[in-house]
């Protein structure tokens, strides 16, 4: 699965906005095995067929910046966010997107 950061640039760790809120420990993590329906946006692909794209953000203000403040999130080490987003559909992670207004938004169990 393809990001926009180039490796030797990766943070160690990745916000993944969240459709609800999850239960998660002082450093963000999600407590537990729990699962969270991670942000997801359609997008056209080269052959015009839709892609799925994970969101993923280098910090909680630049989430904010982009989504708002009441937007739930999780962090999730950057060498783990491939298998978080396992079974997703997501094809690539787009990591610190400037969102526009009203952006369509789908859900899925990562």
């Amino acid at each position: 699965m393809p990001s926009t950061v180039p490796a030797q640039n990766a943070p160690e760790a990745l916000v993944l906005p969240t459709m609800t809120e999850v239960p998660q420990g002082p450093d963000g993590t999600p407590l537990g095995d729990d699962t969270a329906d991670v942000v997801l946006v359609p997008v056209a692909g080269d052959g015009g067929e839709e892609q799925l794209l994970a969101l993923a953000f280098t910090s909680v203000p630049a989430l904010v910046e982009a989504i708002g403040e009441k937007q739930p999130w999780v962090v999730v080490p950057t060498r783990r966010v491939r298998k978080a987003l396992g079974g997703s559909g997501a094809t690539a992670v787009l990591v610190d997107p400037q969102l526009p207004d009203g952006g369509e938004r789908r859900s899925t169990r990562g």
